[in-house]
This record gives structure tokens, C-alpha cells and sequence, in this order.
């Protein structure tokens, strides 16, 4: 039972589920009004596998679910007030949560990678494989079908909720936006609108009725809603923009990351706003309330008022990746997955910090996650000098019936993002986007022969053309291939097999491979046989891609793609941890303590890292660890190696010595009467050290700084030895140094009184009793005096000896006394304490007893 929580009061309910394994602490159906509170959002942890429920109104996290499964994965969390979806990007994984009561749940499997996404709208939700082309309802509550799958084209962008239920999806290879309505029998189209031609880059954001479209191809924006799509506006744009996943419906954020500019459109025009250079990279900005809020992968959120005036920019220290900024019930909430921090934004504009970690919260205490130590910041490299882009490469044509199609790889930016490519043919022009790199150009006529010459754009001008080779439209060509199968190497590469087409009497001399991703289809490779490998520089990891196959035979003809294949996710081994540090711990022999910030998955999830050092090898799964075992004083070279499905990666090194036993230089020693200050120098072996003195002979040492330490309660012109002993978790040493205190002076006191004979009675030595008087013995006896001192004569003192009580009376403040001091006078004589003021305060306590 939880005892904390004093933000909210309520059962615990603790469910755990297999795919996932989440488990969940949190409000009880009692406090469902609490539950399905509105100004909250779910924000994810990947640090600590932890999913958490922060309150917009204080700013603070009230509910935790841990997710151990997804421990350090990419997560994407889709929420309403009634339900959370999780998708493990990672793993594929899906889980659901109901608010109402915390309980029910159930998780499944589904493709991994950057490509599927998972939309939720009160009681609807969709699982989108952008690359399959497919849409399919799912039940919020156990992620299961509803009814059968829509089917789009592969390379679908987009799959967002709009504020009235709708879902949309764009199709770039067709220039079309459709919408999708959930029903109780699965979902249906509702309609579908042209807003580009075909082969254009289209990117989405969902507003309160309708979405917003911008063409990436030709800048041109329009907005479409269930009256269909409206007039276009076209931005100047030169580099090619992006879209955040909802927009305010006065006002679309349209960013421009090349440029370092974004354009907002509101029924008063466009306007831009240029972001100053923090060190980072641009990503899409979100509208709030009239502001901007335009985040970099740095953490700096960059924001702007209605007029465009910049205001304080909200720093996010080490991020460990890019911001989620999310606009809910009046709230814009900005997670940092990657840390334990995240921002809330009220409708004024002002900002709160939250820490997800707080452990005044229910749910109990937070994972124990070790914060890796703060990277050295990275000099942003200099962008190289843009020019024009380069000529594209691998121009083919393949020729169909009264058609052509025509495909490219991509050209060279030259330091400026491509736009857009130009194709140019059969007395035509067509504009393609930067993501397709492919067309279809049609109404041709067979038996006469084209060539094409395409071209790259970039916001620096045109780029060299590189023509096709010459094709002839025939009826005569091969049927498509056979569905391709991909399979993901570990080594990085996709190896892609298919069944071999029928020419239909002609000879296939060779396949065209396309790779499809979420919103885009590119040519990958051409191959003579029915096999192809895929170089893992032509791909990315960590992202979702599929294939498909046109076979093309000996006259150039070639035939329809194939069915698209199986989607893969290609992996390798992951990169070298970063930023590894090793150091001494100096409170632990023989130990050294390692840090480090995890690299690039490249693919897969990191299940351990291996750590070696010493001869031995240990595996963990955190960032830091302590190895221990190393010898004294040993200069130990470490190295980490990342592991993941793929195995072990590149290694990183860093070295650092164990602790050492201590060594002690004593450099003097500087004595009073009572006292001694000594100093001397350690080397700590880069160990705590502790250090001591202690004294032969007598007297009081003492324990501290370790450059020098007092002794107290010394016995004046007395020998000591003075010892200084190091100490850490090596060993200790000593060293000792030889020295006599300081004579101890005692000043010779009679101080004439005030009347009568007591006026002279200390002047002189006179017959009988007298002040000052020092004698052999330790007795007033005439036949042992020594001799007489004038009143404030220095004496140097021995020791103290009892003997014959003398009392100074008023001639010294009425001091009584039976002790007898030594001095040097004459030799080694006594004169009585109650005639000799000791130097330092008159304490008897500082002589020794003769």
C-alpha cells in the first residue's frame, strides 16, 4: 500500500499485462470524475519505462504506469479522456488503458519502426500502417479489429483525428486527402478530395473540422473539410516544409527547418518569423493561444507572440531527444521524453516545470534511474556552403502500355534540402516530390519512342538534368512480379526476394526494386535476377519500409509493381556509447566508477551493454556501473560495447587509475610553549583521504585537513616526536618529525601598594621578607636565597615544584600559593607562583611538575 499521494487519495489498482508488461498504479474507479479530468496529459519517460499523468492545473505529476518493457524505447502515447493507447515503436508492441477504471487491458503485436502510428478520439481509435496503405478500426479498450481494413496505396502520410472524429489520410502518389469515419461495423470512407497531382510530397495537420494540407512539391496549402477542399494558398517557401500533427484553425504553422523560418497563415495573410540559431535543429512549430512555440532537438523552445516578437525562450536541459508538444483543454503540455522534466504552458503563455520523477505522488517511488553525467556540449557544425543541386542518379524509363514510367535516385542536395524534381518528356512537364522519385506518365502513344531528362530543385536553383534511356510504349508487357518477401540482416542490409514474372514471350532482362516508407516511394536498387540486397547506406534504421518489384523485358517494356511486400525494419549493431567517462572512486580501493550516454539503437532496442576492463567483463543495462576489484593504484583502461539484436557494436574507451595508498611529506613544525602547528603535503592517491596527528610524548594531536593539523597541551622546552598518518581506501602511511617546544616566560611580579610601607616594599632587597625573591629551595630560607628581580624582570621557566605557601598579598592581586616555580636564574632556582605571572594566561597547567 502506497502511503504517498497527498496530491490525490484513492485505491490502488495494479494490473499487469503481457505485451507490454504495464503496470498500473493509479486512481480507483471511485475517483472516476478525477480519472477522466480533463486539463491532463499522459506523458511518456523512456529513462524510467514509466508513463505519467501530469495535471495542467498543478503542474504536477498525480499518477504513474510503469513500463518495464519499454525501458528506454520510443514510445508514442495517443490519449482521450477516456482512453491511452501505447505503441512501443521499438518492439511493435500496443497497449490500452481505460480511464474509467484503470483495469482493463490487453496488448498485441504489430509491425515495428517508424510507419505505423496509433490515432485515438474519444471512443475511436485506428491503427495506421502508413507504409502497407492500410487502415484499420480498432477497439480503444482491446486494440482488437473492427470490421475489415481500409486498403490505400503503400506510402500513406498522415492518419490524424481531426476536433470533429475524423480521421484523414493523404495519398501522395495519387494527390488525394480522404476522410474515415468510425462506425459501430468498422470504419468507411466519407470522401475523398484531390489537393495536389499525383507524385507530390503532402504533409498534414489535423484542425478542429477538416485538416490542413500543404503540397511540399508547390508550397500551396489548402484547407479541406467536409464541404471539400478550399482555395489554395502558396507560400514562398524555398526549402521544403512541415506541418505539426494539429494546428489552431486561425492560425497553421508552417516551419521551414533549412531555413530557419517559419510562416504562419491566418485569415489576415501570411507571415514569417525567422528562429534564431541555438545550436539545434528546427522541428515542426505548434501554435498556442496566438503564440508559436517553435521547438529544436537541443531542447530550446523558441516563442513568439502574435506580432511576431520574440519572448523568453523555455530551456529544456539535456533533453535526451526531441520534444512532444501537445495542446490539450487549454494546455500546451512539452514533454522531454528523454528526461525526467517536462513543461506545462497556461493560456497566458506562463510556464511551469514539472518533474515526472517526484516522489510525493502515487504510485510510489520512482524507478531509480541515474542520471548519466551532462555531455560536453557539441560545437554545431558548420553548414557547408549550399549550392545547387547535383544530377540525379540511376535515371531509368520502362515502358508500358501508352505509358512510361520513370524513376531516379535521389541527386546530390549540396548542403540545401531538395524540394522538388522536374521531369520533362513527351512534350510535358511534371513537377514529382522530393520523397517519390518516381512517375507514371500516361496518354502516350505505343510503337513511338520517348526519352525523359528529370532534374533536382533546391531553394539555390535548378540542378543539372540527367536524361533516361529511350523507351517505346508497347502493349507487349510482362505481367508483375510475384509479392516480394524482405527480410532485415543484422549486418544493416535488407535482402528482398521475389517470384519471377511471366514475360509473355519476351525475356525479363531485369527488376526494378521501390522501397515505400510512411508518405514516400523511391527507387532502391534494379537487379537481373529475383533477388536484391540492399545496402544499409541506402536505408535507415530504426524506420519501417516495404517493396515492391516491376519487371521489365527485353523490348523496355515494363509491367505494374507488384503487391507490396512485408514491411521490415532494418538494424545493425548499435554505435559506440558516447560520452564515456571513467573515474576513480575515492572512497573504494580498487575500484573505478564508469558513465555513459546511450548511442544511436540503429534499429533494435540495446538489451545490455558489456563492459570490460582488467581482464574482466561485466554486462549491465544501465548507463553507469562501479567495477570493482582492480588492484591499488592500477591504471585501468575500460571499454563499453552496445548490444542489441544485431550484437555487440563499436566499443568506446576511457581510462582512469584506481585509488592508491597515501603517501605523507612532513615540511616543518612550528612550535609555542603549549602548542605546535605541523604542515605537510599528502598525495591522496586519488582516494578520500583522512588524516591525523598524533604525539609521542605527551600532549593531545588532532584529525583533519591534510596540509596541517595542531597539537595541543604541550609541556614547554619539551621533546616531541610528531607523527601525520594518511588514511584512504588503499592503505595508510606515516611519517614523524622530531621537535622541541618553546620555553615557557613568566614575568616577576610585586606591585607597591598604596599606603604606608607598602609604597617601597617591592623597590628593593631588603633584610627579611621581600617580594621577588628566588631561592635554591623551594622555601624562604635566607641561607638558600638565590637572589632578588625588580618587579617585571623576565624569567624563563623549567617546571613547578609544592613547597612553602606564600601569599603576595595585596603586591600581587592577594595570590596565595604553594607552588614554586623553576627558573633559570643563577642556574635552575625556584621563585614562588604567587611572585611570577606565567606568559599565556597564568595557568599552571602549561608546566610540568619537576
Amino acid at each position: 500500500m502506497f502511503s504517498r499521494g497527498r496530491l490525490v487519495t484513492m485505491a490502488t489498482v495494479a494490473v499487469l499485462v503481457a505485451g507490454l508488461g504495464l503496470t498500473v498504479r493509479g486512481l480507483g474507479a471511485a475517483d472516476d470524475a478525477l480519472a477522466s479530468f480533463d486539463a491532463a496529459s499522459w506523458v511518456w519517460s523512456k529513462g524510467a519505462g514509466e508513463l505519467a499523468r501530469l495535471n495542467g492545473v498543478s503542474a504536477r505529476i498525480d499518477t504513474r504506469a510503469d513500463v518495464p518493457q519499454a525501458l528506454r524505447h520510443q514510445v508514442q502515447v495517443s490519449q482521450s479522456d477516456r482512453f491511452v493507447l501505447l505503441r512501443d515503436v521499438n518492439t511493435g508492441s500496443i497497449a490500452s488503458m481505460d480511464l474509467t477504471d484503470l483495469q482493463v487491458f490487453w496488448s498485441q503485436q504489430l509491425e515495428p519502426g517508424i510507419g505505423v502510428s496509433v490515432a485515438l478520439h474519444g471512443d475511436d481509435a485506428f491503427v495506421v500502417d502508413a507504409v502497407q496503405g492500410k487502415v484499420q478500426q480498432v477497439d480503444p479498450s482491446t486494440v482488437q479489429p473492427v470490421g475489415e481494413p481500409l486498403q490505400f496505396p503503400p506510402g500513406i502520410s498522415g492518419g490524424l483525428f481531426d476536433g470533429a472524429g475524423r480521421l484523414w489520410v493523404a495519398v501522395p502518389s495519387e494527390g488525394t486527402v480522404t476522410a474515415i469515419e468510425a462506425g459501430e461495423a468498422g470504419a468507411s470512407r466519407l470522401r475523398t478530395d484531390p489537393v495536389a497531382a499525383p507524385s507530390h510530397d503532402l504533409a498534414v495537420t489535423a484542425l478542429d473540422k477538416g485538416v490542413a494540407v500543404l503540397d511540399r512539391t508547390t508550397n500551396a496549402l489548402v484547407r479541406v473539410d467536409d464541404k471539400g477542399a478550399g482555395q489554395p494558398t502558396t507560400l514562398p517557401l524555398n526549402s521544403p516544409g512541415e506541418l505539426p500533427p494539429r494546428s489552431e484553425d486561425d492560425m497553421i504553422a508552417v516551419t521551414v527547418p533549412d531555413e530557419r523560418r517559419v510562416y504562419t497563415v491566418t485569415a489576415g495573410g501570411v507571415r514569417d518569423v525567422t528562429i534564431p540559431d541555438s545550436g539545434g535543429d528546427l522541428r515542426p512549430a505548434v501554435t498556442y493561444q496566438g503564440y508559436l512555440y517553435v521547438p529544436e532537438n537541443d531542447g530550446t523552445v523558441h516563442v513568439f507572440d502574435g506580432t511576431g516578437r520574440q519572448q523568453a525562450p523555455i530551456d529544456i536541459d539535456r533533453p535526451g531527444g526531441d520534444l512532444e508538444l501537445e495542446v490539450r483543454e487549454n494546455r500546451l503540455f512539452i514533454n522531454a521524453p528523454g528526461s525526467s522534466t517536462a513543461r506545462v504552458v497556461d493560456d497566458n503563455h506562463e510556464v511551469r516545470t514539472v518533474d515526472k520523477y517526484d516522489d510525493e505522488v502515487l504510485g510510489g517511488d520512482p524507478p531509480p534511474v541515474k542520471a548519466p553525467p551532462a555531455p560536453p556540449k557539441k560545437e554545431k557544425p558548420k553548414k557547408p556552403q549550399a549550392a545547387e543541386p547535383g544530377a540525379p542518379r540511376s535515371v531509368r524509363a520502362a515502358a508500358g502500355n501508352a505509358e512510361v514510367r520513370v524513376s531516379w535516385q535521389a541527386a546530390p542536395d549540396n548542403g540545401a534540402a531538395i524540394t522538388k524534381y522536374v521531369v520533362a518528356g513527351a512534350g510535358r512537364t511534371f513537377q514529382v516530390g522530393a520523397d517519390q522519385r518516381s512517375l507514371v506518365v500516361d496518354q502516350l502513344i505505343n510503337g513511338q519512342k520517348y526519352r525523359f531528362e528529370v532534374h533536382a530543385v533546391n531553394r539555390k536553383g535548378d540542378g543539372p538534368g540527367r536524361s533516361s534511356n529511350e523507351v517505346m510504349p508497347t502493349a507487349e508487357v510482362p505481367d508483375a512480379p510475384g509479392t516480394p518477401v524482405a527480410e532485415a540482416r543484422p549486418d544493416g542490409t535488407v535482402a528482398i526476394t521475389w517470384p519471377a514474372a511471366n514475360g509473355q514471350g519476351h525475356e525479363i532482362v531485369r527488376y526494378a526494386v521501390t522501397a515505400v516508407t510512411e508518405g514516400g516511394t523511391s527507387p532502391i536498387g534494379e537487379a537481373t535476377g529475383t533477388e536484391l540486397s540492399v545496402a544499409a547506406d541506402q536505408i535507415e534504421f530504426g524506420k519501417s519500409y516495404a517493396f515492391t518489384v516491376v519487371a521489365i523485358n527485353d523490348i523496355g517494356a515494363g509491367s505494374k509493381a507488384s503487391a507490396v511486400s512485408n514491411s521490415v525494419v532494418p538494424f545493425a549493431v548499435p554505435g559506440a556509447p558516447e560520452n564515456l567517462a571513467a573515474a576513480t572512486v575515492a572512497g573504494q580501493a580498487g575500484a573505478v566508477s564508469v558513465t555513459w550516454t546511450a548511442p544511436a539503437d540503429n534499429g533494435r532496442p540495446i538489451t545490455k551493454y558489456v563492459v570490460k576492463a582488467g581482464g574482466k567483463e561485466t554486462e549491465v543495462t544501465e548507463t553507469a556501473t562501479t567495477l570493482t576489484g582492480l588492484g591499488d593504484g592500477a591504471n585501468v583502461q575500460v571499454e563499453v560495447a552496445a548490444v542489441n539484436e544485431a550484437g555487440p557494436g563499436a566499443a568506446a574507451t576511457a581510462s582512469a587509475r584506481t585509488v592508491a595508498a597515501p603517501t605523507v611529506t612532513v615540511t616543518g613544525v612550528d612550535p609555542t610553549y603549549n602548542t605546535a602547528k605541523v604542515t605537510f603535503s599528502v598525495n591522496n592517491g586519488g582516494g578520500t583521504t583522512t588524516c591525523t596527528l598524533t604525539v609521542t610524548g605527551g600532549g593531545k594531536g588532532s584529525t583533519g585537513s591534510c596540509s596541517s593539523l595542531n597539537a595541543s597541551g604541550l609541556k614547554p622546552s619539551t621533546a616531541y616526536t610528531f607523527t601525520v598518518t594518511a588514511k584512504n581506501a588503499a592503505g595508510s602511511a606515516a611519517k614523524g618529525m622530531a621537535k622541541t617546544t618553546d620555553a615557557l616566560y613568566g614575568t616577576a611580579t610585586c606591585i607597591n601598594g598604596d599606603s604606608g610601607d607598602q609604597k617601597t616594599y617591592c623597590d628593593k632587597d631588603v633584610d627579611g621578607r621581600n617580594g621577588n625573591e628566588i631561592f635554591k629551595v623551594t622555601r624562604q630560607d635566607d641561607d638558600e636565597q638565590a637572589g632578588w628581580v625588580e618587579n617585571g624582570t623576565k624569567l624563563k621557566t623549567y617546571c613547578k615544584k609544592t613547597g612553602e605557601e606564600v601569599y603576595a598579598f595585596v603586591y600581587n592581586k592577594n595570590k596565595k600559593s604553594k607552588w614554586w616555580i623553576q627558573v633559570d636564574y643563577k642556574g635552575k632556582t625556584y621563585i614562588p607562583w604567587a611572585w611570577l605571572n606565567l606568559d599565556g594566561g597564568d595557568d599552571l597547567a602549561d608546566l610540568s611538575t619537576c
